[in-house]
């Protein structure tokens, strides 16, 4: 099999979008910037959702399901939401088409199907969330309201790209409601903790946790947490967010509650969420010019088994070794397949799991019968060795185990060696051009200075990292006082 992408230092993005489509996670579709995401890559999307899934209901978060449309009105009644999303809305006036008679067989908008009021598709769902919670919510008894929806939604992009960006995405959305600003921001915080553990225990990739800019900061909200990564060619990619939505959304929909003391109060909002971008994130951290590279815990196939063999009887020989790994494999959570296809050889075979970032690959021919062994290739290091079959299973459960770490601790250090403290804007501009990565800087904290960073270099603060040190020092663009370093970083 010819893999035939092309390489990471010549084309970083053409690599990607090659890798996405030749490993088949996914190809565009007859929609302008929409995507199929294909069988593997979304066995890739269900692990996530389950890991995730698993972690919001271990918080205390249930599900449920809100429309995808939402009346104009409604968008409209938080006013910096509906701003926000305002150049991204795709939306619904019509309900119907008819005939057209000049040209057979087309179809035209009939219009006297004219809505009576025109339908946002949602590109996320506060209004239609908050308006429904008016009617759940009566008493502090009813509080805290702890919901998370799994869904697609809309944003009109104009340049889209697989995963990373695209018109229509899936994600998942919390919404959740509370008694005092003090649960609510606890909750925020929570969710930004729960996202960073997710993407390093699973994910295999380090996170900063921070706050946004209020620039930077979700459309209607007071704060908005953070967790961002290094991808490979030096630019940032934001994995997560979660939002402190203040008193904002429950005065936009009048959601009110009675207290202990039965006065009416507003409630305290927040709304968190990942999408598909973190199957962009996983590509782009940790894979190779040989293909993908996955980390054990969200792989669909932690294992494959791949037959040597010239003759049926040979096959059929170590076809029986392999149901008995495969098992053993299956007992212990493991996740196996056999590929036993006798229309393609071991060599494509090897190169076409490699390219599928297989994190094992165990072969097994006559000679290894003979001898009692088999021969095992890790895909993040591409280095082989032969093990005895007694121990295989025990080995290779351990094998996942070091690879999930060692890809983490790879990501560590490549992230760490590209943060890099700067104390000038020549400085500043250097390491952008030449190092790339994170920039630690002083900014003197007005927008201003923001703005104007960004319309010069490209790079936009991607944090004010929760661990930092109040230092004072000067701003590296206007020379005014700073109480702290930001990271800056040209970003996805």
């Amino acid at each position: 099999m010819s893999k035939n992408l092309t390489k990471r230092e010549e084309d970083y993005s053409k690599w990607y979008n090659e890798l996405v489509v030749k490993a088949d996670l996914a190809e565009n579709s007859g929609v302008r910037g929409c995507m199929v995401i294909k069988p593997y890559g979304y066995a890739i999307w269900e692990k996530m959702q389950a890991e995730l899934d698993r972690m919001f209901k271990e918080t205390g978060h249930s599900n449920a399901y809100f429309p995808l449309f939402v009346p104009k009105s409604m968008f409209e009644a938080e006013e910096k939401n509906a701003e926000g999303f305002a150049k991204e809305c795709a939306v619904v006036t019509h309900y119907r088409l008819k005939n057209d008679e000049s040209r057979p067989g087309k179809l035209m908008v009939d219009p006297n199907a004219k809505l009576e009021e025109e339908l946002i598709v949602r590109p996320t769902s506060e209004a239609i969330i908050w308006s429904t919670y008016k009617s759940w919510v009566q008493s502090y008894r009813d509080l805290p309201l702890l919901i998370n929806q799994w869904a697609n939604v809309v944003r009109w992009e104009m340049r889209t790209r697989l995963f990373l960006r695209t018109a229509e995405f899936l994600w998942q959305e919390g919404h959740t409601a509370h008694a005092t600003k003090a649960e609510a921001l606890e909750e925020s915080e929570k969710m930004m903790h729960v996202y960073a553990d997710f993407a390093e225990n699973f994910m295999a990739i380090p996170v900063i946790k921070g706050l946004k800019t209020e620039s930077e900061r979700f459309a209607g909200a007071e704060e908005t947490y953070c967790i961002e990564a290094l991808m490979q060619d030096g630019k940032a990619l934001q994995a997560g967010t979660s939002h402190f939505l203040g008193q904002n959304f429950a005065e936009a929909f009048d959601v009110k509650f009675a207290n202990q003391e039965g006065k009416q109060e507003y409630v305290w909002g927040t709304s968190w969420g990942v999408s598909t971008r973190l199957m962009g994130a996983l590509v782009m951290t940790h894979s190779d010019d040989n293909g993908l590279v996955l980390p054990p815990n969200l792989a669909p196939i932690q294992v494959v088994i791949v037959p040597i063999f010239r003759t049926e009887e040979e096959l059929a020989a170590i076809t029986n070794v392999a149901h008995e790994l495969m098992g053993q494999f299956k007992s212990l959570r493991i996740s196996v397949k056999f590929d036993n296809r006798t229309t393609q050889k071991p060599g494509f075979k090897f190169a076409e799991w490699e390219l599928k970032g297989v994190p094992v690959r165990i072969a097994i021919g006559p000679k290894d019968l003979e001898n009692g062994t088999f021969e095992v290739a890790r895909r993040d290091t591409l280095t082989k060795e032969i093990i005895a079959k007694d121990g295989a299973v025990s080995h290779v459960s351990g094998l996942l185990e070091q690879i999930q770490k060692d890809l983490f601790d790879k990501a560590l250090r490549f992230r760490d060696k590209h943060i890099t403290e700067v104390n000038s804007f020549e400085e500043f501009k250097e390491v952008l051009e030449t190092k790339t990565g994170f920039v630690s800087a002083h900014w003197d904290g007005t927008a201003e200075t923001e703005e104007k960073i960004k319309d010069l270099t490209k790079a936009t603060i991607r944090c004010i990292p929760l661990n930092r040190k109040e230092e004072e020092g000067i701003c590296v663009f206007s020379g005014a006082k700073s109480v702290g370093r930001v990271l800056f970083a040209k970003a996805y």
